[in-house]
């Protein structure tokens, strides 16, 4: 009797341990799994914000070289618009360290389907004839002064006109025609530089920079 008495009492204690033993370690699982994700979710974010800093590229440096001013004497709208047309067109140009730049290639032809409009320009005889994209040389002639003062870009191609033109002195013109005539330099620097165009009804504008990388 006491024997069976020393046996219920061992293994009810026996019970009461393993119900113990059970319930810490689920404690304790709860805390683990806690940590485990607070670690992931720093791991996550820390992994978010080196990608954003891997995304990140810093833009160059623009440094002033030139710049160049013709003014628009003929009113006329449809000359307006294809000069308008062209310095969208152009602007923004980079030319990258040893490059040549084509002012025609770049631009493409002056076809109305892209807008352009009828306008005064020379034929080869010097005559006044109407042609679409008339204009555009003005766009190229103050691109033309601008290089000029810049040494370290080389001119490769440049026509004078036919005829006399009113925005540059004499022999500081540049005209263009698409498969004929074109304006071409050579970026000779260890650099890029970018091109800025831009026109209003009195004037036509052209910036040239260098793009340091920062």
């Amino acid at each position: 009797m006491r024997f069976l008495l020393f046996f219920i009492i061992g293994f009810s204690l026996l019970l009461t341990g393993c119900s113990n033993d059970n319930a810490e370690p689920a404690e304790n699982f709860s805390e683990y799994n806690t940590q485990i994700l607070s670690s992931n979710n720093s791991s996550n974010n820390n992994s978010i914000s080196n990608s954003s800093e891997t995304q990140h590229v810093s833009k160059p440096v623009e440094e002033p070289m030139a710049a160049f001013s013709t003014k628009v004497s003929q009113k006329d709208p449809d000359r307006q618009t294809n000069i308008t047309i062209a310095c969208q067109s152009l602007n923004g140009t980079i030319v990258k360290a040893g490059e040549t730049f084509s002012f025609c290639n770049t631009l493409g032809p002056a076809k109305p389907e892209d807008g352009y409009k009828e306008a005064d320009t020379f034929d080869a005889d010097g005559n006044t004839v109407q042609a679409y994209g008339g204009g555009k040389c003005q766009v190229s002639s103050t691109l033309y002064n601008a290089v000029l003062s810049v040494p370290s870009l080389t001119v490769v191609e440049r026509h004078a006109h036919s005829g006399p033109v009113y925005y540059v002195e004499d022999d500081k013109d540049a005209c263009v025609s698409y498969g004929s005539c074109d304006f071409k330099f050579t970026n000779t620097n260890d650099f890029d530089i970018k091109m800025y165009f831009s026109n209003t009804p009195d004037s036509v504008d052209v910036s040239i920079v260098k793009l340091n990388n920062a």
